[in-house]
């Protein structure tokens, strides 16, 4: 059984940074494309970021250089560095894997306060 626990959110200002973690079971996270999910209320889930199997990454142009994404093979996590946070990435924050996604964790709450 695929679990994802999201951690890592809470309340920064703008300008600040939250550095976002997953911890994988029931999945080898080298051996998918791993992506970082937002929803903001009254919003569609979009995907703000992926890493592939040789670390790739991808990004929409809403956050392309404020957003990192990563992957330790080792602790079977993936992680996203968030940077120069606006009041509009206020969401909550999910991982899983792409294109097809998995039963999504609880995800973690993002408010960035303007």
């Amino acid at each position: 059984q695929v679990q994802l626990v999201e951690s890592g959110g809470g309340l920064v200002q703008a300008g600040g940074s939250l550095r976002l973690s997953c911890a994988a079971s029931g999945i080898i996270v080298r051996y998918k494309t791993m992506a970082w999910y937002r929803q903001a209320p009254g919003k569609q889930r979009e995907l703000v970021a992926a890493v592939d199997l040789i670390r790739r990454t991808t990004y929409p142009d809403s956050v392309k250089g404020r957003f990192t994404i990563s992957r330790d093979n080792a602790k079977n996590t993936v992680y996203l560095q968030m940077n120069n946070l606006e009041a509009e990435d206020t969401a909550v924050y999910y991982c899983n894997t792409f294109p097809a996604p998995a039963q999504w964790g609880q995800g973690t709450q993002v408010t960035v306060s303007s």
